[in-house]
Parts: structure tokens; sequence; C-alpha cells
């Protein structure tokens, strides 16, 4: 019980920050945005052909895998995912240095974007058939990739910890190295967890509904969960307390 309870205290801190938190209200926002990932690469993987919109770890190695000749890689579609991605973080850090001065603005701009390119995607993978042919998978790998590198960006320029919304790999290290069985100090299991729950969360409702559902229905959750987020995001440009500084 004495180790579950650090656990707990982690995990409802993180739900529900104390406002003088350094980072405020941000954590919960980030975990809302880790589903959106999981979402959208349920529906890029799936639905477009095994490309990643937001794991650009993964296309990376998916670019070895098309080299190499294997089957159901396309060289062509990670390299557009990748491009994509690269304009979108461009774009979000133009934001973020723009509006450094709050980072709630900074928040609210990228999200703004974020759900218009989302909502897009969203119009075009629902009326557009199939989903797979050029016409509509290059459209839908551009509107995505930008979304997504905007959103990445946000979360490098916020640096709210262990809370990236698109990349786990040191966070599950994070979990295991800095344990009391590795010698470490412990603590933040609870935090580190979340994302990774909020991740696989996402991507098991979006693998479900492409496999036994509407293909595009991922991305309506994903532009639901991310309109939810822009309002919240509003709410927060009117606050001037100390998290709002720049980092």
């Amino acid at each position: 019980m004495d180790a579950v309870r650090p656990v707990v205290r982690d995990v409802r801190a993180t739900m529900r920050p104390d406002p003088a938190d350094r980072h405020g209200p941000l954590p919960p926002v980030m975990l809302a945005l880790t589903v959106v990932t999981g979402l959208v690469d349920a529906f890029g993987y799936l639905a477009l052909g095994h490309v990643f919109v937001a794991d650009m770890t993964g296309n990376v190695v998916f670019s070895g895998f098309a080299l190499a000749g294997a089957a159901g890689f396309s060289l062509a579609a990670t390299l557009a995912a990748a491009a994509a991605f690269g304009a979108g973080a461009l774009l979000g850090g133009r934001i973020a240095h723009g509006c450094r001065a709050h980072r709630g603005r900074v928040l609210h701009v990228a999200l703004v974007l974020e759900t218009v390119l989302v909502l897009a995607a969203y119009v075009v993978a629902r009326y557009h058939a199939p989903l797979g042919a050029d016409g509509a998978r290059y459209p839908l790998i551009a509107l995505l990739g930008l979304a997504l590198g905007i959103q990445n960006a946000t979360a490098r320029a916020l640096a709210v910890p262990d809370l990236t919304t698109t990349v786990l790999t040191m966070t599950i290290t994070g979990i295991a190295a800095d344990s009391r069985a590795a010698g470490g100090p412990g603590g933040r299991t609870g935090r580190r967890a979340l994302p990774i729950l909020a991740m696989f969360a996402g991507a098991l409702a979006g693998a479900s509904a492409v496999r036994f559902g509407d293909p595009s229905l991922p991305l309506l959750l994903a532009t639901l969960l991310l309109a939810g987020c822009t309002l919240t995001a509003f709410t927060l440009t009117r606050s001037d307390e100390s998290w709002t500084d720049p980092l």
C-alpha cells in the first residue's frame, strides 16, 4: 500500500494540478493531446497503408523497410509524412516564438490550427474513397502531418515534464531507470504512466474504429478532443498566473 500511495498522488496531481504549479493547468491538456496522437497514428497506419503522421521514428524505420523492398511500405508516403511533419513543426515553432510571452496563448493558437487541419482531414476521409488511393492518401498525410508537427513543436515549447504528447520512449525509460529497483530515487511513476495509457487508449479506439466501423471515425474523435482542448486553451489565455510565463 505504501508503494501505491505515491503513484495515486502523482496521478491526482497530473489530472487535477495545483494552480500554483509551474505548469499550472497544462498537464491534463497534454494528456488529451496524447490521446489524439494515438487516434491519428492508428488511422495513418491502418487506413493509409503503414505510415505514421506523428511518430517520425517509426517513419524512419519504415523508410528503411521500403528501400529494402518489404511489402506494404511506401518510401514516398513516409517521406511525405516526414516533410509535412517538418513543415508543421516549423509553423509550430513560429507560433511558439511569436506568442512566447504567454504559454496559454502559444497553446491556444497552435490548437486552433491543429483542430482546423484535423477537421479538414476528417472531411476528406469521410467523403473520399478509397482512402488508399493517392487522391486521398497524400492529402490526408499532408494535413495530419502538418497538424501533428504543430502539436509536437508546441509540446516541446511548453516543456511539461513527461508529457511530450507524441514520444514515449524516454517516458518508459524513465519509469524503469529511475525506479528504486534500479537504484534510483523512484517517483513520478504515476505521472509517467498516464501518457502511456492515454496513447494506448487513443490507439485502441482508433484501431477499433478503422477495423469495425467507419475508417474516418478516429479523425472525428480526434477533432472533438481537439475542439475541447481549444476551448480550454482559450480560457487559459486570460490567465495571468505564474505558469503562463515563458520557461
